[in-house]
């Protein structure tokens, strides 16, 4: 599934298509610019650094903490073994949605620097082609009816499979420039048995971002029957692969 190597405190993970390729330094946003290899960057509570190198254009991520804990532990977790560190789980997650032949980017590499109680993390995935997020597109232009039904579609397939998204919101749902929905960022995420529960608890997480972008944005061009078309094609598409 994905090739799994040790550098003295560093553990990294690869997809076989790159193992070959991979070095430390993939993980240093510094070395892709020192390279003038960085092509964007996109601002959140931390940077994803797009670089490129050959055919390859690629996302970097470092995993940082997030709330009143993030201000005292930043990057910091607290180890406890490979299999159960928020990388790990995140990189072997995405390697079995591509097995299930899901749209999610294809995962790259990743790493676990572990330092006796401590450890912290880096991933590296596939550049979705042509990526505008939901997000993206609503600042400009309000979405298509046939939009708004991929999406829908979109989702539903992933919850069909058991795929719960921990931060399901209008940021992490991308279109590519053929018009595919793909679904980003699985730190947290997990594969659970289908549950109307944890189903309709994703969907009014992705509704609340709706919301929380219209009070930050301006223009923003969205409106509440919208939502309505989305919410109503996810439950016909989830009756219907059900």
């Amino acid at each position: 599934m994905f090739k799994q190597h040790v550098q003295g405190n560093h553990t990294v993970l690869s997809h076989p298509k790159y193992t070959s390729q991979i070095t430390l330094d993939w993980f240093d946003a510094n070395y892709w610019q020192q390279q003038n290899k960085i092509v964007g960057a996109k601002k959140g509570r931390a940077t994803a650094w797009f670089f490129k190198q050959d055919e390859l254009t690629a996302v970097l991520r470092h995993y940082w903490r997030g709330g009143l804990v993030g201000k005292l532990l930043s990057d910091q977790y607290l180890y406890p073994g490979l299999e159960q560190t928020r990388v790990y789980k995140e990189f072997s997650l995405m390697s079995k949605l591509i097995e299930l032949g899901l749209n999610v980017p294809t995962p790259v590499a990743a790493k676990v620097t572990h330092s006796g109680l401590i450890y912290r993390g880096d991933i590296i995935t596939e550049a979705v082609k042509g990526a505008k997020s939901v997000l993206d597109i609503l600042i400009e232009r309000p979405l298509t009816e046939d939009e708004l039904e991929r999406i829908a579609k979109t989702i539903a397939l992933f919850h069909s499979k058991g795929v719960y998204h921990a931060d399901l919101n209008i940021n992490n749902i991308l279109f590519d420039d053929t018009g595919d929905v793909y679904i980003i960022d699985f730190d947290r995420g997990e594969i659970r048995a289908p549950n109307p529960q944890w189903q309709q608890s994703n969907m009014a997480r992705l509704e609340r971002s709706f919301l929380k972008e219209q009070g930050r944005n301006k223009p923003f061009n969205w409106q509440a029957s919208d939502w309505q078309a989305l919410h109503s094609n996810y439950l016909k598409a989830l009756a219907n692969i059900s």
